[in-house]
């Protein structure tokens, strides 16, 4: 029996019935008490009935008795090998085999001067940030000695259709390559979009290669963000005029809308709190059916321009939930929209698979998972090890596709670090935490935070950020007299949105 530790609810350990409850953790919801369990199970009661639970005091003809029996809460009715299939098959994505998701950075240049930019961007005539089309080879030949049977490529920058050279190269050259290897090759790329052209859009479309952009909201809001470098305009008009020329084109084609599309990031300034509402009016009014309200985080230039753009993890998760309301509400009204991260918690929590979100995930999927390729050839754990290494910090660096051998990487000793820093049962706060079983841990963030993998669980801005969002997801259910949330959350995990990438940073 494990609590939460940031919980007012307190027990009585005197009356625990230990020989009757088999392992669990608790927490408080409002008015509810939430217990879970390892294989991902969990239920909502009410003060008197977590009392007769922890007591051991529930009457066998009660229905909670049958519940909590099934989930695997009672001593009496443990079923030990049920209990590991179900674990067995939320971990799955562990016997993956290995990195599947390859962040390419085609070039560090950049038309745009976003007031959060991650990527630590160049000017436009810096051709020396570009990837050659010999650096472009060693990837992707590094890349498909990963055992995975799936590899999705995925281009990044800087704005990678500033390169688009070697971005034609390096799908051609991986599908020839792909004739001999027969791996699944996924090609994604995030853009945005203001160097975009006909021929471009042609040959992206007709590769399949999957598009995002960025998109912060209204007009007014997404040019403040996401401007032109040297200039006071901003590049809306020119997201708004190619997200709807691409997607009048799948159309043209006779392709399904619902799966192609260009998808949308959003990424939360100081500029957009108070506005939650407005920008999921725009997505919207576009037809998404998804958005992801992102947090900034503290990488590139977003460091310096902190102090204006940035704000406290409550100020966030205060817009989190007002623009996450909204969604609800628009969904009750036949709106169909979810939001990403809860879709992906949901998952967790509401069928028996897990989604293998890495960047949310125990253990993370930095290194194991993922690897991204800088436009020099250098390799890093994830994207964010990447963006650490341009703001001069090679801590996740794992070698170069020109001389480091696939074991080095793979088995490197920061692969190791990642992954032991990110494994949740056995982390303070972590293992105690009633969201356990459904969440999941960014060392490298505690690193930028804290300068330490592990971090202080309840000091990390990913915890709180993590915590509070899960607790939106229960606090709602909580209140669910009827069953309406129940069934639009459970649409939230089947219907989920087609995206480019398990990773959460878009450079774009």
């Amino acid at each position: 029996m494990k609590g939460l530790l940031t919980t007012p609810l307190r027990v009585d350990p005197t009356a625990f019935a230990g020989d009757k409850v088999a392992f669990f953790r608790y927490g408080a919801v409002g008015e509810r008490v939430l217990i879970s369990n390892d294989t991902g199970e969990w239920a909502m009661l009410s003060p008197q009935q977590f009392d007769a639970f922890y007591q051991g005091k529930l009457e066998e003809a009660d229905p909670l008795t049958v519940e909590l029996g099934e989930k695997g809460f009672l001593r009496a009715s443990l079923d030990l090998e049920s209990m590991s299939a179900k674990i067995r098959r939320k971990k799955a994505f562990l016997r993956s085999g290995g990195p599947h998701l390859h962040v390419v950075v085609a070039t560090l240049r950049c038309n745009q001067a976003c007031r959060y930019c991650h990527a630590s961007r160049t000017d436009m005539d810096r051709v020396d940030t570009d990837m050659t089309l010999d650096t472009a080879k060693a990837v992707v030949d590094f890349a498909f000695q990963s055992p995975s049977s799936i590899l999705n490529f995925e281009f990044q920058g800087g704005e990678p259709t500033a390169n688009f050279e070697v971005i034609r190269f390096f799908i051609g050259y991986a599908k020839e390559k792909n004739r001999y290897e027969n791996k699944e090759l996924i090609f994604s790329m995030v853009t945005n979009m203001t160097l975009m052209t006909e021929e471009k859009m042609n040959f992206l479309l007709d590769e399949g290669v999957m598009l995002c952009t960025s998109l912060d909201g209204p007009k007014d809001l997404h040019d403040y963000n996401r401007g032109l470098t040297g200039s006071k305009v901003g590049t809306y008009d020119q997201v708004d005029h190619w997200v709807n020329r691409i997607n009048a084109e799948y159309v043209r084609r006779g392709m399904d809308p619902n799966l192609y599309h260009v998808d949308a990031l959003m990424t939360t300034t100081r500029a957009s709190l108070g506005r939650g509402r407005e920008i999921v009016d725009e997505y919207v009014r576009r037809g998404c059916r998804s958005i992801h309200l992102r947090p900034l985080n503290p990488f590139g230039f977003a460091v310096n321009t902190w102090k204006q753009i940035g704000y406290t993890m409550e100020e966030f998760l205060n817009f989190y939930r007002d623009a996450a309301d909204y969604i609800l509400e628009l969904n009750l009204q036949g709106v169909q929209i979810q939001e990403r991260m809860a879709s992906i918690f949901l998952t967790r929590l509401l069928t028996p698979d897990d989604p293998n979100y890495t960047d949310c995930r125990s253990p993370v999927g930095s290194g194991t998972a993922t690897l991204a390729y800088s436009f020099d050839g250098s390799i890093y754990t994830c994207d964010e090890g990447r963006m650490l290494g341009h703001m001069g910090n090679d801590f996740f660096k794992l070698g170069d596709v020109r001389g480091s051998a696939w074991k080095d990487v793979a088995h490197h000793p920061t692969v190791k670090a990642v992954a032991l820093a990110s494994i949740n049962d056995a982390l303070p706060a972590c293992s105690n935490c009633v969201y356990k079983p459904s969440c999941g841990i960014q060392p490298l963030h505690n690193f930028m935070f804290d300068g330490d993998l592990f971090g202080q669980r309840p000091r990390s801005r990913k915890c709180q950020e993590f915590f509070g969002e899960q607790s939106w997801i229960f606090q709602r259910l909580a209140a669910d007299t009827d069953g309406r949330i129940e069934r639009i959350f459970r649409r939230w995990t089947i219907q989920r949105p087609r995206t480019t990438s398990s990773s959460s940073e878009g450079s774009a």
